[in-house]
């Protein structure tokens, strides 16, 4: 018998990607679909930078649960994510955040972040020396609480005797932590841009969220109008809070996207939902692979420039 020939690898290699995923609240699920895309169109994701809700799905992605996540935060409803909610009046913030932050170590568990399998770096915002801080080593939670912090909302989050509050602060699409990074392309994530008026409202007006005494103050009062662009609708504490948060970091984002711009940037309108309609998820994460198929399209279409190295 002939000796069998050596066996090779002549699988093409997976073009690679470093990958920054904006702050936006429950808006950042679209990330989740985003991931998925990218992924099915045959790209290697190595190396994620996340703000504030980019952060937590970089994060779960980079510890490879993110399926974990995606099956269970499709399942939440308006009641649920209310549940969800520990509010507190003392510390600087309406919601201590313990009680999400501990769903979420049952279902994915810790990690340290120089151990995962993708590099990863979350990005909060050092309120009293008033600069960003890139957190790529260290507890996995620890980083992604701080990075998630929204002042006022959360508690700001002790980190090493910093007070740490929400990355996209300073930096809402989080590029600069991956300017370096040994990968072919870079490419951002944004849910900061300009509103649409074609964005799908799925709302029900018959069924608003339960709201009595403190909740009618803190929350929407305007709902779908609100999202529609209805300035008749007034809105609640948090939502006014939400609106001026995205204002902020759209133009901040803007500006930081132009001075270091990606290989491609995925944007979706920031009026896709408000920061707070988590059960929304299933829309919301769909919305991000439409976007992302979309993009991804037009730019291979494009006259073909050499990758990143």
């Amino acid at each position: 018998m002939s000796a069998m020939a050596p066996v090779t690898d002549d699988a093409p290699r997976k073009p690679t990607v470093a990958l920054a995923l904006g702050a936006g609240g429950a808006k950042g699920l679209a990330h989740i679909g985003a991931i998925e895309e990218l992924e099915a169109q045959g790209f290697d994701i190595v190396a994620i930078a996340g703000s504030s809700m980019g952060a937590l799905i970089g994060g779960i992605y980079a510890a490879g649960k993110l399926e974990v996540y995606r099956d269970w935060v499709v399942t939440l409803d308006k009641f649920d994510v209310l549940k969800l909610v520990d509010w507190t009046f003392s510390g600087g913030g309406l919601i201590k955040g313990e009680k999400i932050i501990a769903t979420l170590l049952e279902m994915v568990g810790d990690a340290l972040i120089e151990e995962l399998p993708i590099a990863f770096t979350a990005v909060a915002t050092d309120i009293d020396r008033e600069r960003e801080l890139w957190l790529s080593r260290g507890s996995l939670f620890e980083a992604v609480r701080a990075s998630i912090a929204i002042p006022t909302v959360f508690r700001p989050h002790l980190v090493d005797g910093r007070r740490l509050v929400d990355g996209g602060l300073l930096n809402p699409v989080p590029v600069t932590p991956l300017i370096r990074e040994p990968a072919d392309y870079l490419v951002a994530v944004s849910v900061d841009g300009p509103p649409e008026s074609s964005t799908p409202d799925t709302l029900d007006e018959n069924e608003p969220p339960p709201r009595t005494g403190l909740l009618r103050r803190l929350l929407p009062l305007g709902g779908d109008k609100a999202l529609a662009g209805d300035k008749s609708q007034d809105p609640g504490m948090l939502e006014l809070l939400g609106r001026s948060m995205d204002l902020m970091q759209a133009n901040l984002a803007r500006l930081r996207l132009a001075a270091y711009e990606p290989d491609l940037l995925i944007q979706l309108p920031r009026n896709v939902s408000t920061a707070y309609e988590f059960y929304r998820a299933r829309e919301l994460i769909e919305l991000g692979r439409e976007r992302t198929r979309e993009m991804l399209t037009g730019w291979r279409q494009r006259p073909t420039r050499p990758a990143r190295r």
